[in-house]
């Protein structure tokens, strides 16, 4: 049976295994960027400065550390999951748990990633700069990876931007991009 509400001639299990492979894909991404955080994180402890960092420092330092391995262990779940489901055709509960794992995840990065740089910013030049550069971070961070696309998927479900037309046509709302 193929389905073809989205212009696509597939199976619900093509669909699922695209799902899947597209899961996979962006975990790996999302992988890279929390190996590093959390091995800058690790070492931070046992530089020859650390033992001179305020309290304050030392609290936000193990905040971010802990929302750094939340964040990848949430990311790590989804494998552990599908090996321990493996062949007891649960690929669609593996796709859905999976993609909730990685937005929250995802958050528990947002809060990792803003911890780094007020922690820095408090380092180098102390509390008003580690405020601004906490707010800023979080803000872009936020609206980047979370703004924008609820943005779009509000303005698709309510019409906004000719939705129902882009729906029909394959959701062709950007131009492709061109390499120079």
């Amino acid at each position: 049976m193929r389905s073809a509400d989205d212009g696509r001639e597939e199976t619900g299990l093509e669909r699922l295994d695209r799902n899947t492979n597209e899961l996979v894909q962006e975990m790996r991404v999302a992988a890279v960027g929390i190996q590093v955080l959390l091995a800058f994180l690790l070492v931070v402890p046992f530089q020859t400065g650390w033992k001179d960092v305020t309290s304050f420092d030392r609290d936000e330092y193990f905040v971010t550390l802990v929302s750094i391995a939340i964040a990848a262990a949430l990311l790590i779940a989804p494998s552990i999951h599908h090996r321990i489901l493996f062949r007891e055709h649960e690929k669609d509960y593996l796709v859905q748990l999976g993609n909730r794992l990685v937005i929250i995840a995802a958050g528990f990065l947002t809060v990792g990633f803003t911890g780094i740089f007020v922690l820095l910013a408090h380092v180098l030049f102390g509390g008003v700069a580690a405020t601004v550069a906490g707010a800023v971070t979080a803000l872009a961070i936020s609206a980047v990876w979370f703004g924008l696309p609820l943005n779009h998927r509000r303005h698709r479900k309510t019409g906004g931007c000719d939705a129902a037309a882009r729906r029909q046509e394959g959701n062709k709302a950007l131009p492709p991009v061109r390499a120079h």
